[in-house]
């Protein structure tokens, strides 16, 4: 399974995000791997498909869906609604959802 996050670190948030998706991978029962990946810039975050920090992809795809791309690429925080919240990460139960979606990609 390739999951990354990709984060840059004045944004908090990235460290919540990273927790849910190792929790996510745990109950799963998949490895914990995740490749964090740096965003440097807001050319860096054009080049790297950055929709804000975290961007979670799962075997290429936004832990959102490829709808989420529509939002554009930036070097900012990003917001994840879920179930009428919203938080600077998505929360263990979006990224179960995402990961069984993309299990067999």
């Amino acid at each position: 399974m390739k999951l990354e996050l990709y984060y840059f670190g004045d944004c908090p948030s990235y460290k919540r995000a990273l927790k849910n998706v190792r929790e996510a991978l745990r109950l799963e029962g998949l490895p914990e791997d995740v490749a964090l990946i740096r965003v440097e810039s807001e050319a860096d975050a054009q080049e790297k498909r950055f929709i804000g920090s975290p961007t979670i992809r799962i075997h290429g795809v936004d832990v959102e869906g490829a709808v989420a791309e529509e939002k554009g690429y930036g070097y900012a925080c990003r917001v994840y609604a879920d179930n009428g919240k919203s938080a600077g990460w998505p929360s263990i139960e979006k990224i179960r959802e995402a990961l069984a979606d993309r299990k067999e990609a």
